[in-house]
C-alpha cells in the first residue's frame, strides 16, 4: 500500500505531506515559526495553519478530510500544551477523524498512512523523566496520540521534540529545524523500516451516537 507508493514516489515525484500547524500565538513563537518557515520551502508540503483558518473554531470539517485523502504523510506541529495538543487541535481531532471516515466499520480513509507529531516542550529533558518534576518520560504523555494512529490505521512514527524549547539557543533551535526538514525528505526510508500497521476494529455498541440513535 503506502510503503509500494512512497518507493515509486522516491523515484519520480516527492511524497505527498499534509503539515497542520496549530499555535494559539504564532506571532511570538520562535520554534514553530522557524519550522513552518522551513516547510513552506518544500514543494511537496501542504501547510494548514488551523488558528489561520479557523480563529473563530469552526472547522470545516469536509475541507479537512479531503485535504487528508491525498497526504501519504501527516505531520502534527504544535507545541505541548499541559502535556498535550493545543485547543483548537484536540477540536480538530474531535470532529475531523470522525466514525465513518477515520474509524470503525466503514472509515478507513487514513489506513496506511504516517504520522508524525513535532513538537516543543518548556521542560528539559531531565523533567521528563522519573526523577523530574513530571514525573513521566515524554513518551508516556504521547500515549493518546499512538492510540490516535492505531485506531485510524495510521503508522505512528518517532516523534520529534525539542525540550527546554524556551530558553533553547538560536544554534538549538536551527538543529532542530534542520531535523524536521530531514525527516519531511526520508518518508520513503520510514516505510522501509515500518510494518504496514493494522487498523484497530471499534465495536458498533462502542460508537458514539448522535440524540436520534443515527451514528456520528
Amino acid at each position: 500500500m503506502l510503503c509500494d507508493t512512497a518507493k515509486s514516489a522516491a523515484m519520480s515525484a516527492p511524497p505527498s505531506i499534509l503539515l497542520l500547524a496549530a499555535h494559539p500565538d504564532l506571532a511570538h513563537s520562535r520554534v514553530t515559526r522557524a519550522m513552518l518557515s522551513a516547510a513552506h520551502g518544500l514543494s511537496n508540503v501542504r501547510v494548514r495553519d488551523l488558528y489561520a483558518l479557523y480563529p473563530d473554531y469552526a472547522i470545516d470539517t469536509h475541507a479537512e478530510q479531503e485535504a487528508l485523502r491525498d497526504a501519504e504523510l501527516l505531520v502534527w506541529l504544535h507545541p505541548l500544551h499541559w502535556y498535550g495538543m493545543p485547543a483548537l487541535m484536540k477540536l480538530w481531532v474531535d470532529e475531523v477523524l470522525s466514525v465513518g471516515f477515520a474509524y470503525g466499520q466503514t472509515g478507513h480513509a487514513l489506513h496506511g498512512k504516517d504520522l508524525w507529531l513535532v513538537t516543543s516542550a518548556g521542560g528539559s529533558t531531565h523533567s521528563y523523566s522519573t526523577d523530574g518534576y513530571n514525573r513521566h518520560p515524554v513518551g508516556d504523555f504521547l500515549l493518546p496520540y499512538a492510540q490516535t494512529a492505531a485506531l485510524c490505521g495510521m503508522r505512528f512514527l518517532p516523534p520529534l521534540v525539542l525540550h527546554g524549547a524556551q530558553k533553547a539557543s538560536a544554534e538549538q533551535v536551527q538543529a532542530h529545524v534542520q531535523a524536521f526538514v530531514e525527516g519531511l525528505r526520508a518518508l520513503p526510508e520510514w516505510c522501509e523500516r515500518q510494518p504496514e500497521p493494522a487498523q484497530e476494529a471499534v465495536p458498533d455498541d462502542e460508537r458514539p451516537v448522535r440524540e436520534e440513535g443515527a451514528p456520528v
